[in-house]
């Protein structure tokens, strides 16, 4: 049977944690979506689950591809997004990503899916990215603004992002709403244990572990951690650096920097594993559940999906104290706060953690984490929220066929409940 509210989820071809939570949990609203994706965000769940469809028009993504070939394959995926438009009954376009000629995503095709009828529903996971690694111009702000101005809903993570999307774009309070980033429901969890993970990553039982995950670009601050880590590992405490994640797309130099400067210090450089490059969704696991703690260096940013990551397999943070880190960090009970762009702060931080209770209570404080961000970072309640804003923008036809709850909007900060 066809759901009676049937939506495109336009996905960029990236980002799989995201659009795996959310689109399994839309289709257990009863939405049906028509899910845009590549190669990169397929899962076998998004084929066999009623109400998805996966429609693969990016197909491959690699990077290893000729020019001639990378040019190719983006105007044909274009060619079928807008075949896809032209002929899809679905009456919302939610934009997760755009793809990659991004002021005309941002503009023309924008304004076309309003032309056809369709409402634009985007969720903005960063306000301005050009901002925050320091390239912005007047010419990408006024696309922006066009981009925002032509949407009719957007969906924020954090309240800072909701006044900068209000102050800088002018932007309607009610055509935004926060909603927290759902927890990563896309990567495996097995039965490895800590202590099995560690042994595999030659980490021994009595040192400490910190970890580094993710993409690396001169934002994450990894710079500062290596330089903490340094100053850490010259006071003999027996402590281990895992940073794992490639670089982002221009970034090669500076993680090259980061190598050097790695290798440049005799005393600690043994206590690095690296693994600077792509990571499976089946290898992710092993670094957290090896590590004591997941550090989160960043310089700018407003949130971060590492850090939910991180709570899912139940693994403290330190954070700088940057963004929504700090509503996002229970101090003493999920982790610490550290000053940005600090290594000494940052050593002091980390030293901090080793010695507190929930470091040495850490194999019963890891459940206590988990329920923390099951119920924190919900995709029940990602998916309920958005069903209902996809609803209130279609006519009441639709709305009277679909039971919709009074919109709601989610608690500013997490709880500080613990399970």
């Amino acid at each position: 049977m066809a759901k009676t509210l049937q939506v495109g989820l336009l996905t960029g071809g990236i980002d799989k944690p995201y659009v795996f939570g959310l689109s399994l949990a839309l289709a257990s609203k009863d939405v049906g979506v028509d899910l845009i994706g590549s190669d990169e965000v397929d899962a076998p769940e998004l084929h066999t689950r009623p109400g998805i469809r996966f429609l693969n028009l990016r197909g491959d993504q690699s990077h290893d591809a000729s020019v001639l070939t990378k040019v190719a394959r983006v105007l044909v995926y274009y060619a079928r997004l807008v075949r896809y438009a032209l002929v899809s009954k679905a009456g919302v376009f939610h934009v997760l990503w755009n793809n990659r000629f991004e002021v005309f995503d941002r503009t023309l095709l924008l304004l076309f899916y309003r032309l056809l009828g369709k409402k634009i529903v985007l969720t903005a996971h960063n306000i301005n990215t050009r901002k925050r690694d320091g390239t912005d111009s007047v010419f990408n702000r006024l696309t922006l603004k066009i981009q925002y101005r032509l949407a009719d809903h957007i969906f924020v993570h954090t309240q800072g992002m909701k006044a900068e999307l209000l102050k800088d774009y002018g932007v309607r309070e009610r055509a935004t709403t926060v909603i927290p980033l759902g927890f990563n429901n896309s990567v495996p969890h097995t039965q490895l244990t800590s202590a099995e993970a560690r042994q595999a990553l030659g980490i021994a039982e009595d040192e400490k572990a910190i970890l580094f995950f993710g993409r690396i670009g001169p934002y994450k601050g990894l710079e500062h951690l290596v330089a903490a880590f340094q100053q850490l590992a010259s006071r003999g405490q027996g402590y281990r650096l895992i940073v794992v994640g490639e670089p982002k797309i221009g970034s090669e130099q500076y993680v090259e920097e980061i190598r050097q400067a790695i290798r440049g210090d005799v005393r600690s450089s043994e206590a690095v594993i690296q693994r600077i490059e792509f990571v499976r969704d089946d290898e992710t696991e092993i670094y957290f559940k090896a590590a004591d703690v997941l550090a989160l260096p960043y310089t700018q940013a407003y949130q971060s999906g590492v850090l939910v990551l991180s709570y899912t397999f139940g693994l403290p943070v330190i954070a700088a104290d940057i963004g929504s880190f700090r509503d996002d960090v229970v101090e003493g009970k999920t982790g610490f706060m550290s000053e940005p762009a600090n290594p000494r702060a940052l050593a002091d931080a980390i030293e901090k953690y080793f010695e507190s209770d929930l470091f040495r209570t850490l194999p019963a404080r890891r459940e206590e984490i988990e329920g923390y961000a099951r119920a924190n970072y919900s995709w029940d309640m990602v998916g309920e929220t958005t069903r209902n804003v996809y609803l209130h923008l279609l006519p009441a036809s639709v709305r009277t066929t679909s039971a919709v709850a009074p919109p709601s909007a989610p608690p500013d900060t997490p709880s500080t409940t613990f399970y």
